[in-house]
């Protein structure tokens, strides 16, 4: 009989490749997402003007300071599914992530690492909806966004990051 612990299991190797599409920061909670042409992605801290810029933090969550919260991502295809689902627009400022990808599969990420741009990150965690962007927005979004609500991440290593850059496993 053979050792079940002896067995080599093949390392599964992901396949995709997705792009920027749109990048946002705000520098305190309350205000609008504003949209940029690029980021700069700061090893360790965060993003350059970022209410969660580690060391300035203005955001809402700003009193649970997390490593893993340096930058965020967001699905164009989730902006798609609310509209055609649930009839609700969800703008890509809206949704207070700071980066909408498109073609990356978000959820399969946590615990990876991934090229973002030049820049590479490791997902931490999915993001949780919170009612506070139903406040801000008064769109009825929390239950939709449930599992759809994006991807926390902490930059290993920083860089420009533009619309239209390359996001792929690494």
């Amino acid at each position: 009989m053979m050792d079940a612990t002896a067995i080599d299991e093949p390392e599964v190797t992901m396949s995709w490749q997705g792009v920027v599409r749109f990048l946002h920061k705000t520098p305190r909670a309350f205000l609008p997402m504003r949209s940029f042409p690029s980021l700069e992605l700061v090893a360790g801290r965060g993003i350059e003007g970022d209410r969660y810029f580690a060391g300035h933090e203005t955001g809402f969550y700003s009193h649970k300071p997390e490593e893993g919260r340096q930058v965020t991502l967001f699905e164009m295809e989730t902006l798609e599914a609310l509209q055609r689902d649930h009839k609700i627009e969800l703008l890509p400022e809206e949704h207070r992530r700071n980066v909408t990808v498109e073609g990356v599969p978000l959820n399969h990420l946590v615990g990876r690492r991934f090229r973002l741009g030049e820049a590479i990150v490791e997902a931490t965690r999915l993001s949780t909806p919170c009612r506070h962007i139903e406040e801000i927005l008064g769109k009825s979004v929390f239950d939709p966004l449930i599992n759809r609500s994006g991807l926390n991440c902490k930059i290993i290593a920083g860089g420009t990051l533009h619309v239209g850059d390359a996001v792929r496993p690494i």
